[in-house]
This record gives structure tokens, sequence and C-alpha cells, in this order.
């Protein structure tokens, strides 16, 4: 079962990922733009998707669309400790390179 120390270290591992204070929850950043957050009270975590990613990828019971406006944005809830540990570098990689500046995709 994933923690949140699996979730912050496969953050982290991102090119140039560090890791800010969002509000009063860890959230990890590149080039100053979120692409995950840790929520204290739920075991989940959100990752920034691309829309299309996210609609392909929700299943309404591990991973789905944040509700309303940052959901339609690709704002998406993962419930860690239902997700496959397997699947998280890749779903980790896809929310950080939504955000990442084009010059660290090559």
């Amino acid at each position: 079962m994933l923690t949140p120390d699996d979730i912050r270290a496969a953050a982290l591992a991102q090119p140039e990922a560090y890791e800010e204070p969002h509000f009063d929850i860890p959230s990890f950043r590149v080039a100053k733009k979120i692409f995950c957050t840790i929520h204290k009270d739920h075991p989940r975590i959100m990752l920034k998707l691309d829309p299309e990613d996210q609609r392909n990828l929700s299943d309404g019971a591990t991973i789905e669309p944040v509700h309303g406006y940052w959901g339609r944005n690709g704002s998406t809830l993962v419930w860690y400790e239902k997700l496959p540990p397997e699947r998280l570098a890749e779903l980790m990689r896809m929310a950080w390179a939504n955000v990442a500046p084009k010059r660290l995709l090559k």
C-alpha cells in the first residue's frame, strides 16, 4: 500500500520538482506550477492531468475528477491506498509533464 512518503518520493523524482506548502498541505511543483498535492485528511492526492488523460483514466473508485471547475481542467483525485503501487510513477510523470516547461520535456 502506498504512503505519503511514497507519493513525496515519486513527485520529487521528477526533474526540477520541489515541495512547497499549499495552504496547509504539501504541494509539488515545477516552474511554480502545482502538479500534485497530498491531502492530509484523506488517503488521496490531486494530480493535474491533461483533461483527456483524466477522462481515459477515471474509474470512479480510485481515479476521479475533482468536482466542478478544477476537475474540468484536469485536477484529478487519486485514492492512493487503492492505487496499485506500480501505477504511481506513470501517473506522477503524466501530471508533471502536463505543467512542466517544454524545455524539460525534451
